[in-house]
Protein backbone atom coordinates (compact mmCIF):
# COMPACT_ATOMS: atom_id res chain seq x y z
CA UNK A 1 0.00 0.00 0.00
CA UNK A 2 1.36 3.50 -1.05
CA UNK A 3 1.02 7.00 0.21
CA UNK A 4 1.43 5.82 3.93
CA UNK A 5 4.42 5.63 6.61
CA UNK A 6 5.87 2.68 7.54
CA UNK A 7 6.86 3.60 10.74
CA UNK A 8 5.24 6.80 13.16
CA UNK A 9 7.28 7.84 16.49
CA UNK A 10 4.77 9.99 18.97
CA UNK A 11 7.24 12.01 21.11
CA UNK A 12 6.25 14.29 23.78
CA UNK A 13 6.16 15.03 27.54
CA UNK A 14 3.05 12.89 29.54
CA UNK A 15 -0.39 14.04 28.71
CA UNK A 16 0.93 16.59 25.91
CA UNK A 17 -1.47 14.58 23.60
CA UNK A 18 0.30 11.63 22.06
CA UNK A 19 -2.57 8.98 23.33
CA UNK A 20 -5.39 11.64 21.90
CA UNK A 21 -3.84 11.88 18.51
CA UNK A 22 -4.07 7.68 18.01
CA UNK A 23 -7.33 7.97 19.69
CA UNK A 24 -8.81 10.59 17.02
CA UNK A 25 -6.65 7.99 13.87
CA UNK A 26 -8.80 5.38 15.63
CA UNK A 27 -12.18 7.06 14.97
CA UNK A 28 -11.14 8.13 11.66
CA UNK A 29 -12.86 5.65 8.56
CA UNK A 30 -9.37 3.81 7.10
CA UNK A 31 -9.92 5.35 3.30
CA UNK A 32 -10.25 8.78 4.85
CA UNK A 33 -7.42 8.26 7.60
CA UNK A 34 -5.07 7.65 4.69
CA UNK A 35 -5.80 10.11 2.83
CA UNK A 36 -5.43 12.53 4.68
CA UNK A 37 -3.17 11.65 7.37
CA UNK A 38 -1.18 8.25 5.34
CA UNK A 39 -1.92 6.21 7.76
CA UNK A 40 -4.42 3.03 6.61
CA UNK A 41 -4.33 0.01 9.09
CA UNK A 42 -2.14 0.64 12.31
CA UNK A 43 -1.09 -1.00 15.12
CA UNK A 44 0.82 0.11 18.66
CA UNK A 45 3.53 -0.16 20.51
CA UNK A 46 3.27 1.74 23.62
CA UNK A 47 5.62 1.12 26.62
CA UNK A 48 3.03 2.32 29.31
CA UNK A 49 1.04 -0.86 29.39
CA UNK A 50 4.75 -2.44 29.48
CA UNK A 51 6.19 -0.54 32.84
CA UNK A 52 2.46 -0.55 34.32
CA UNK A 53 2.56 -4.45 33.87
CA UNK A 54 6.13 -3.71 36.47
CA UNK A 55 4.13 -2.07 39.29
CA UNK A 56 1.34 -4.26 39.20
CA UNK A 57 3.61 -7.06 39.81
CA UNK A 58 5.65 -5.15 42.21
CA UNK A 59 1.97 -4.53 44.18
CA UNK A 60 1.33 -8.40 43.92
CA UNK A 61 4.80 -9.49 44.98
CA UNK A 62 4.64 -6.95 48.30
CA UNK A 63 0.72 -7.30 49.12
CA UNK A 64 0.18 -10.57 48.01
CA UNK A 65 3.01 -12.62 48.07
CA UNK A 66 4.97 -10.60 50.98
CA UNK A 67 7.95 -10.88 48.58
CA UNK A 68 10.39 -7.39 47.86
CA UNK A 69 9.76 -6.04 44.83
CA UNK A 70 11.86 -6.52 41.86
CA UNK A 71 11.10 -3.55 39.53
CA UNK A 72 10.15 -0.39 41.82
CA UNK A 73 10.35 0.94 44.71
CA UNK A 74 7.45 1.63 47.41
CA UNK A 75 7.19 5.45 45.80
CA UNK A 76 6.75 3.39 42.29
CA UNK A 77 10.07 4.93 41.22
CA UNK A 78 12.36 2.37 38.79
CA UNK A 79 15.32 0.65 41.24
CA UNK A 80 17.25 0.74 37.81
CA UNK A 81 18.38 3.48 35.60
CA UNK A 82 18.26 0.61 32.83
CA UNK A 83 14.69 0.02 32.84
CA UNK A 84 14.25 3.03 31.00
CA UNK A 85 16.42 1.39 28.06
CA UNK A 86 14.86 -2.25 28.60
CA UNK A 87 11.18 -0.45 27.99
CA UNK A 88 13.03 0.95 24.49
CA UNK A 89 14.99 -2.62 23.69
CA UNK A 90 11.10 -3.82 24.38
CA UNK A 91 9.61 -1.51 21.95
CA UNK A 92 12.40 -2.36 19.42
CA UNK A 93 11.77 -6.41 20.39
CA UNK A 94 7.88 -6.13 20.04
CA UNK A 95 8.28 -4.67 16.52
CA UNK A 96 10.49 -7.71 15.29
CA UNK A 97 8.10 -9.70 16.56
CA UNK A 98 5.46 -8.19 14.11
CA UNK A 99 8.05 -8.65 11.09
CA UNK A 100 7.41 -12.45 11.34
CA UNK A 101 4.10 -11.52 9.38
CA UNK A 102 4.66 -11.69 5.85
CA UNK A 103 3.90 -8.53 4.16
CA UNK A 104 3.16 -6.59 7.42
CA UNK A 105 5.63 -3.83 6.74
CA UNK A 106 3.64 -3.24 3.41
CA UNK A 107 0.25 -3.09 4.72
CA UNK A 108 0.51 -1.77 8.26
CA UNK A 109 1.75 1.74 9.91
CA UNK A 110 3.76 1.04 13.18
CA UNK A 111 2.75 3.90 15.88
CA UNK A 112 5.12 4.36 18.22
CA UNK A 113 4.80 6.12 21.35
CA UNK A 114 6.44 6.93 24.38
CA UNK A 115 8.06 9.20 26.96
CA UNK A 116 11.45 10.71 27.85
CA UNK A 117 12.70 13.13 30.44
CA UNK A 118 16.68 14.20 30.71
CA UNK A 119 16.57 12.85 33.90
CA UNK A 120 16.66 9.45 32.83
CA UNK A 121 18.59 10.03 29.47
CA UNK A 122 15.91 11.63 26.99
CA UNK A 123 15.33 11.20 23.88
CA UNK A 124 19.07 10.42 23.11
CA UNK A 125 19.31 7.52 25.00
CA UNK A 126 15.95 6.13 23.59
CA UNK A 127 16.63 5.91 20.18
CA UNK A 128 20.60 4.45 21.38
CA UNK A 129 18.15 1.69 22.14
CA UNK A 130 15.41 1.76 19.13
CA UNK A 131 16.57 -0.65 16.23
CA UNK A 132 18.77 -0.02 13.02
CA UNK A 133 15.29 -1.52 11.60
CA UNK A 134 13.24 1.40 12.89
CA UNK A 135 15.59 3.60 12.89
CA UNK A 136 15.79 3.40 8.92
CA UNK A 137 12.08 3.71 8.54
CA UNK A 138 10.96 5.87 11.52
CA UNK A 139 9.06 9.66 11.01
CA UNK A 140 8.54 11.67 13.85
CA UNK A 141 5.65 13.57 15.01
CA UNK A 142 6.62 15.32 18.45
CA UNK A 143 3.89 16.93 20.04
CA UNK A 144 4.95 20.16 22.03
CA UNK A 145 3.65 21.72 25.17
CA UNK A 146 5.26 23.13 28.34
CA UNK A 147 6.04 21.62 31.30
CA UNK A 148 3.36 23.39 33.12
CA UNK A 149 0.37 22.55 30.61
CA UNK A 150 1.88 18.90 30.89
CA UNK A 151 1.12 19.16 34.71
CA UNK A 152 -2.27 20.58 33.74
CA UNK A 153 -3.67 17.81 31.57
CA UNK A 154 -1.80 15.10 33.38
CA UNK A 155 -3.93 16.46 36.89
CA UNK A 156 -7.03 16.46 34.57
CA UNK A 157 -7.01 13.28 32.40
CA UNK A 158 -5.66 11.12 35.92
CA UNK A 159 -8.68 8.89 37.05
CA UNK A 160 -7.73 7.00 40.13
CA UNK A 161 -10.22 4.19 39.32
CA UNK A 162 -8.52 3.43 36.10
CA UNK A 163 -5.00 4.22 36.45
CA UNK A 164 -4.02 1.19 33.77
CA UNK A 165 -5.89 3.58 31.54
CA UNK A 166 -4.30 4.61 28.48
CA UNK A 167 -6.36 7.71 28.40
CA UNK A 168 -6.85 8.19 31.69
CA UNK A 169 -3.44 7.44 34.03
CA UNK A 170 -1.87 10.52 35.25
CA UNK A 171 1.33 10.61 37.42
CA UNK A 172 1.83 12.42 40.88
CA UNK A 173 2.73 15.87 40.50
CA UNK A 174 6.03 15.71 42.30
CA UNK A 175 6.99 12.41 39.73
CA UNK A 176 6.23 14.23 37.03
CA UNK A 177 8.62 17.53 37.93
CA UNK A 178 11.31 14.71 38.76
CA UNK A 179 11.02 12.65 35.65
CA UNK A 180 9.45 15.34 32.85
CA UNK A 181 10.26 18.98 33.85
CA UNK A 182 13.87 19.11 31.69
CA UNK A 183 13.46 17.09 28.42
CA UNK A 184 15.95 17.54 25.96
CA UNK A 185 13.81 17.64 22.70
CA UNK A 186 15.69 21.02 21.61
CA UNK A 187 19.48 19.74 21.72
CA UNK A 188 18.11 16.11 20.29
CA UNK A 189 16.77 17.26 16.88
CA UNK A 190 19.57 19.98 16.53
CA UNK A 191 19.77 22.84 14.45
CA UNK A 192 17.85 20.66 11.20
CA UNK A 193 14.21 22.07 11.05
CA UNK A 194 13.10 18.82 8.90
CA UNK A 195 15.80 15.97 9.78
CA UNK A 196 17.10 14.56 12.95
CA UNK A 197 20.16 13.25 12.36
CA UNK A 198 20.83 10.01 14.75
CA UNK A 199 23.50 7.23 14.24
CA UNK A 200 23.84 7.59 10.93
CA UNK A 201 20.21 7.77 10.10
CA UNK A 202 18.19 10.70 8.87
CA UNK A 203 14.76 11.23 10.50
CA UNK A 204 12.22 13.56 9.43
CA UNK A 205 10.04 15.14 12.01
CA UNK A 206 8.00 17.74 12.99
CA UNK A 207 6.48 19.16 15.36
CA UNK A 208 2.37 19.72 16.61
CA UNK A 209 1.84 22.59 18.55
CA UNK A 210 -0.40 21.71 21.48
CA UNK A 211 -0.74 24.50 23.53
CA UNK A 212 -3.00 26.54 23.39
CA UNK A 213 -5.00 22.84 23.08
CA UNK A 214 -5.77 21.15 19.78
CA UNK A 215 -5.80 17.53 21.10
CA UNK A 216 -9.43 17.88 23.00
CA UNK A 217 -11.74 19.45 20.04
CA UNK A 218 -11.53 16.87 17.23
CA UNK A 219 -12.62 20.04 14.54
CA UNK A 220 -9.36 21.43 15.83
CA UNK A 221 -7.25 17.99 15.91
CA UNK A 222 -8.04 17.10 12.11
CA UNK A 223 -6.66 19.80 10.47
CA UNK A 224 -3.32 20.73 12.70
CA UNK A 225 -2.51 16.52 12.41
CA UNK A 226 -3.52 16.92 8.54
CA UNK A 227 -1.56 19.71 8.04
CA UNK A 228 1.73 18.37 9.97
CA UNK A 229 1.24 14.72 8.80
CA UNK A 230 1.45 16.12 5.17
CA UNK A 231 4.43 17.70 5.85
CA UNK A 232 6.32 14.73 7.18
CA UNK A 233 4.94 12.55 4.60
CA UNK A 234 6.89 15.02 2.32
CA UNK A 235 9.93 14.88 3.96
CA UNK A 236 9.62 11.21 4.59
CA UNK A 237 10.16 11.21 0.53
CA UNK A 238 13.08 13.22 0.74
CA UNK A 239 15.28 11.68 3.01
Amino acid sequence: MKNRFEILILLGRPASGKSEVIDHLKKTPVEERLERFHIGAFEEIDDFPMLWTWFEEDAILEKIMRQPRVHSDPQGYFLHRYQWDLLIERISFEYGKKLRDPGYAERVTTLIEFSRGSEHGGSQAAFRSLSAGILEKACILYIDVSYEESLRKNRRRFNPARPDSILEHGLPDAKLERLYKEVDWEEFKGEDPEFVRFSGHKIPYVVLANEPEVTDEPGKLGPALEGCLSKLYELHGRR
